[in-house]
């Protein structure tokens, strides 16, 4: 599988103060990518290292095999930044048309560009309404439609959800899921977990600068263990198969993986016991994060 982006002991110092520390991740072609972390963490430092804004003050970033900055990288790189703003006279098609040529888009095809970035960010009933017409989640969909201008093969988004309202949202999982099925991939920077949690196949979890933690979902919401309701068996008998905790009428025991279930069923069997229920608890990636970076 392609790499497209790539980060070598990437790090990053702001007059001695360490803001990233030696950072080695790799995004593969196709695929959502979830960077995350609290505030501070060093995300957008990341996203600025990686769309050569800024560099780097040792180690090495790389965007579709060349240097990130190059422009032959940025040429095939669509970015929606945090903030941003257009001018409130310009309507969305004219933003767009500028926007293509900035890109160095092929004058001939900016009609066809913009009218396919207006039709993904469903704008294309306010295409000629001023910018100044439109509410923050449609200047929020004209950002989107602007880094998704030429069919850039990655796509960097900088908290795209900020002012989406629950269907702005859901229309935006929409797209992302659209873009990966084409092979596109996007880093997804963001504060919304659970979003990042229905989309991202990966995600890279910043504090202080530092990678604490890089895999798919399924590696880090490892199962949260198994809820229990049970009678005629000391909570004691059950501590051979994990940590056990009080939860109202059920126990809980943390770190109980699917295989073993059968066997804690035979175990509260056996010693004379009343099963009632038994559920499989799967943490959220919030639950994960904070037991990563700590509550903020």
């Amino acid at each position: 599988m392609t790499t497209v982006v790539e980060t070598l002991r990437l790090t990053k110092r702001y007059r001695g103060k360490l803001a990233l520390d030696a950072v080695d991740l790799t995004v593969d072609e196709g695929e959502v990518f979830g960077l995350l972390g609290p505030n501070g963490a060093g995300k957008t430092t990341a996203v600025k290292l990686l769309l050569g804004l800024v560099t780097p003050s040792s180690g090495e970033a790389r965007l579709l095999g060349v240097a990130a900055g190059d422009p032959e990288a940025r040429r095939r790189v669509g970015y929606l930044p945090e903030l941003f703003r257009y001018p409130r006279w310009l309507t969305g098609r004219e933003v767009l048309r500028l926007h293509a040529r900035l890109a160095g888009l092929d004058p001939a095809a900016w009609d066809e560009h913009v009218a396919a970035a207006l039709a993904t960010a469903d704008l294309a009933s306010r295409a000629d309404d001023r910018v100044g017409t439109y509410s923050k989640g449609m200047q929020q969909r004209l950002g989107l439609a602007v880094a998704l201008l030429g069919e850039p093969r990655l796509v960097i988004l900088d908290e795209p959800s900020t002012a989406l309202d629950p269907l702005g949202r859901h229309e935006l999982r929409g797209i992302v899921r659209g873009l990966r099925e084409q092979g596109t991939s996007v880093v997804l920077n963001s504060h919304q977990l659970s979003e990042v949690e229905q989309v991202c196949d990966r995600v890279a979890i910043l504090d202080h600068g530092r990678l604490v933690a890089v895999g798919s979902l399924h590696d880090l919401l490892s199962p949260g263990g198994v809820r229990i309701r049970a009678t005629g068996i000391p909570s004691e008998r059950l501590s051979a198969f994990g940590e056990v905790a009080p939860d109202g009428p059920w126990l809980v025991i943390r770190g109980l993986g699917e295989e073993r279930i059968p066997e804690l069923v035979e175990a509260v069997i056996g010693a004379g016991g009343r099963l009632y229920g038994v559920e499989m608890l799967q943490p959220s990636l919030e639950d994960r994060f904070r037991a990563i970076v700590g509550s903020p």
